[in-house]
């Protein structure tokens, strides 16, 4: 063993030496917005399940004791019963400068089965405004077996020079997927965990940290009012209300409150989406009142009740003139997402 390997195995996960992975998330551990998608759009935390007119699942997957990839817990898996070019998963690094310039490895585990083609595509772009495109870092493909595996690439980062000045939203965008010029609509499937982008010319060991420091970090691009009882698309029943304690009782008229008291500060002033207690999105919202011990509904599914200019909703009493101690129930979603 060389002694570059000696000491990359030997690289501490925290401490003075961690924080080296650029890729949040990469071991598949936090799911804020539910487990099992369909949907093209974000899924697990910081990963984007890509369609392109193919049809997909994307679930979280927990391995088993004893499993092929000692130290990791949980896996994406994205089963494609259609596929089509450019189906597969997408990352975003913020800040198209995250990387310096010299050289850079990208690492992961992945096991399945392939495209029509025989392989998939992977790329790493740079783009200063998040949609176009200002160098391509890495352009190759990789071929899965039934097997994990960890692959690794180094490739050579440029200078900045000649790009446009960099906008909020630039980024590093990373891309497995079905090739462009691949238009088979044979299945296939793609298991991966232990994402890891760091600076270097060697893939070092995956950086495992606590699943609470994931969780925070990825809090910075979304969250919800969900996270104790229902993780996951609103999926609120009836019978799992969420009870806001945010709302406060400001007139015999009307309630307001402000939706400010994110657990981190977002990457930037997010997108707010609202659910009623059946956990229906929408910006008609149940509306309750607390009163002793017992809790009274609003009884009107019609009338908006529930609305947002920035981030102070007001939710209407429905003409009860009663003072009560009003909170919402339901619940509400920020995405601040590259």
């Amino acid at each position: 063993m060389s002694n570059a390997r000696k000491l990359a195995d030997n690289l501490p996960s925290v401490g003075q030496l961690s924080n080296r992975n650029l890729i949040i998330n990469g071991a598949m551990q936090v799911a804020q917005r539910g487990t099992s998608f369909t949907g093209d759009g974000y899924s697990l935390d910081r990963i984007y399940h890509q369609l392109s007119g193919g049809t997909s699942t994307l679930t979280q997957e927990t391995f088993a004791l004893g499993s092929e990839l000692e130290g990791f817990t949980k896996y994406a898996k994205q089963a494609v019963s259609t596929g089509n070019n450019y189906c597969g998963i997408v990352y975003k690094v913020e800040d198209v400068k995250s990387l310096p310039q010299g050289k850079a490895t990208f690492s992961f585990y992945a096991k399945g089965t392939n495209p029509a083609a025989g392989s998939f595509d992977l790329k790493i772009l740079r783009m200063h405004n998040g949609s176009t495109t200002h160098d391509t870092l890495l352009d190759t493909t990789v071929t899965l077996t039934s097997s994990w595996q960890r692959f690794t690439k180094t490739f050579d980062v440029g200078s900045l020079s000649g790009m446009s000045t960099p906008t909020a939203n630039s980024i590093i965008y990373i891309s497995i997927r079905q090739a462009g010029s691949d238009t088979g609509t044979a299945a296939w499937e793609l298991n991966l965990t232990g994402l890891q982008l760091e600076v270097g010319s060697q893939a070092s060991p995956f950086e495992h940290e606590p699943v609470g420091v994931t969780l925070s970090k990825c809090r910075r691009y979304f969250t919800s009012s969900f996270q104790s009882i229902a993780p996951g698309n609103g999926s609120l029943g009836v019978s799992n209300r969420y009870y806001s304690p945010a709302w406060k009782h400001s007139a015999t008229s009307n309630i307001v409150g402000s939706v400010n008291n994110f657990p981190v500060p977002m990457r930037t002033s997010p997108t707010m989406t609202f659910y009623r207690d059946t956990g229906v999105s929408s910006t008609d919202g149940r509306w309750g009142w607390y009163n002793a011990s017992s809790w009274t509904t609003g009884t009107s599914t019609t009338t908006q009740m529930l609305s947002h200019v920035g981030f102070t909703p007001a939710v209407g009493n429905s003409g009860d003139s009663t003072t009560h101690n009003y909170l919402i129930l339901g619940g509400w979603a920020a995405d601040a997402e590259l």
